[in-house]
């Protein structure tokens, strides 16, 4: 099979509501995670970018509701704000999650989540209360796996085996392995995404 073209992309705005999105309506895509579960990392890496969403060595570097256009008008990636970061106070770690609800609940245009997790551990608690969260608003999610590079092929059908049965039961229309250093799975991940953008 030859390989997904990777779309153009481009930073549009950061904001911390929906109210205030591009002006431009497009098909969504939103990335959540917990911080420093590779947001950003996998963005750039589904588009071959090294800097386009940003990273930093200190999570919670995502603070805001980011907007990338992908192929011309194609649709927006939107990068959340990380959540579970115990290093900010509660009031900010309560704002960020302030954003978070009120984009899945009020975004008109979200067709998809992907709910980021690390294959090594699975879904922690706070990934569960997000995944109680796009089941109270009624989204679509996928749940990428990422840091797969980290393991085997042997621990990753292990840990697809452990964990693709029980999150699928939860609500996620497919789980898929990822790794951001050798974009292993990069092609299953994009077609499914542009696949949402242009079909709902």
């Amino acid at each position: 099979m030859p390989a997904v073209k990777i779309p153009h992309a481009e930073f549009v705005l950061s904001c911390p509501r929906v109210e205030l999105s591009p002006k431009l309506k497009l098909p969504e895509i939103a990335f959540a995670g917990r911080s420093n579960v590779g947001k950003s990392s996998l963005i750039n890496s589904l588009l071959n970018r090294k800097r386009l969403a940003l990273t930093a060595r200190t999570p919670g570097k995502t603070r805001l509701l980011n907007y990338f256009k992908i192929g011309g008008n194609l649709c927006y990636f939107v990068d959340l704000p990380g959540y579970g970061y115990a290093k900010v106070s509660k009031e900010m770690q309560a704002e960020w999650g302030d954003y978070i609800e009120a984009y899945l609940r009020d975004s008109t245009h979200l067709k998809l989540v992907v709910l980021i997790l690390d294959i090594r551990h699975g879904p922690t608690e706070l990934d569960r209360q997000m995944i109680n969260a796009l089941s109270i608003f009624q989204r679509s999610w996928i749940a990428v796996m990422t840091k797969s590079d980290k393991l085997s092929n042997t621990k990753i059908e292990k840990a697809l085996s452990d964990y693709r049965g029980m999150l699928i039961s939860l609500g996620a229309e497919n789980v898929l392995p990822y790794s951001s250093l050798n974009h292993s799975g990069r092609d299953e991940i994009l077609t499914e995404l542009l696949q949402h953008s242009i079909s709902k």
